[in-house]
């Protein structure tokens, strides 16, 4: 039976230019069960940091969230009622468990849920870092301000935390930039870590990073996990990374969420053609030699999607439907979904995904 922590719905998310309305993000659909890894993959402008942006409440003008729901449901009620909870201006209750719609809370509100029930770890992460405070500094003011601790009580916090993500006390009081970019990233982690939210958002937290450190930041984040039993939603525009770290995983494609399922699914037999391409264009060791996949064409502009499925422009499967209809997501395996007309049919009509990948 399903668990979910957070279940976001038609979502849409738009930016408005003077050439028009950028559709970054337009109509997804995903549900993030309770303590797992939750992956979202993608081509680059794919949508995947704006729809965990928009999750946590972090678009600005000239962004802004159009329709959808983002609802988190707490393991506990809360210490506190909320404002706002629904579209229809309700009133807060103290007993949240039937969840919270994270778009219609008050900014007063969202202040209590961060860091408390929510972190966020930014695309460029590194650079987040207050250049003129002392790490342990930075920390303390996020325990002081979200927490009953004193300032006391918030440094052994600190200094408690960044040694679980494997960093000395005496970062506590190092400045950014005598940290290496894994120390940095690390301290990143303790610092969203460090009241124990139930919900983590970790935006292309590898990037820039080389591939050792990259492993080390990934083990991080899954100690973390384990330790104190958050669910995380680890996005990357890297299937390897995916592959080492997840347990379930989504892959958008032009504003939408194209496949879900389990990563060793999703890897194994990957049903949507856009999937098969991405997995057949990784290299892999050993075995015969064969040529890449590769994915003909280039993405659509958000200024004006195609009509129909939108990969059908480069989809080497494309039927008449493809380009009237939009798929929806549907379940083709057991915890398996893909948004495809070729699974609409017979079982014959089926891609054959082993053919494809191999």
């Amino acid at each position: 039976m399903s668990n979910p922590l957070l279940e976001a719905t038609d979502v849409r998310i738009y930016y408005k230019s003077v050439h028009g309305e950028y559709k970054v993000v337009d109509g997804v659909d995903v549900t993030v069960e309770r303590n797992e890894i939750f992956g979202l993959a993608g081509e680059s402008g794919c949508g995947k940091s704006t729809l965990v942006e928009g999750i946590m409440r972090l678009v600005r003008p000239p962004g802004r969230i159009v329709s959808g729901k983002a609802m988190f449901y707490p393991q506990e009620p809360l210490n506190r009622a909320l404002a706002t909870t629904s579209r229809n201006g309700g009133q807060g209750r103290d007993n949240f468990i039937e969840g919270i719609d994270l778009f219609q809370v008050n900014e007063d509100d969202l202040r209590y849920l961060r860091w408390r029930y929510l972190s966020y770890i930014p695309q460029g992460s590194m650079n987040s870092l207050n250049p003129v405070m002392r790490i342990g500094d930075q920390m303390i003011d996020v325990i002081v301000q979200h927490s009953e601790l004193t300032k006391s009580q918030a440094r052994e916090r600190a200094i408690e935390v960044l040694r679980t993500v494997g960093l000395s006390p005496r970062v506590e009081r190092a400045y950014p930039h005598e940290l290496s970019g894994g120390m940095k990233q690390r301290a990143i982690i303790a610092m969203a870590v460090t009241l124990n939210p139930q919900l983590i958002v970790a935006d292309e937290p590898t990037t820039a990073l080389d591939v050792n450190v990259q492993r080390a930041v990934l083990e991080t984040i899954a100690e973390v996990k384990e330790r104190t039993g958050a669910t995380v939603i680890f996005v990357s525009h890297d299937l390897a990374v995916h592959a080492e770290l997840v347990d379930r995983l989504a892959v958008m494609y032009a504003g939408d969420v194209v496949e879900v399922g389990s990563v060793y699914d999703i890897f194994e037999r990957p049903k949507h053609p856009y999937t098969q391409r991405l997995i057949g264009s990784i290299p892999t060791l050993g075995g015969p030699r064969t040529r890449l996949e590769s994915i003909t064409g280039i993405a659509p502009s958000p200024l004006a999607w195609p009509g129909g499925c939108r990969f059908h422009p480069r989809c080497p499967h494309v039927m008449d439907i493809c380009k009237r209809v939009a798929p929806k997501l549907r379940e083709v395996e057991t915890g398996h979904q893909t948004a495809c007309h070729l699974y609409d049919g017979d079982a014959e009509q089926h891609v054959d995904s082993e053919a494809v990948v191999a």
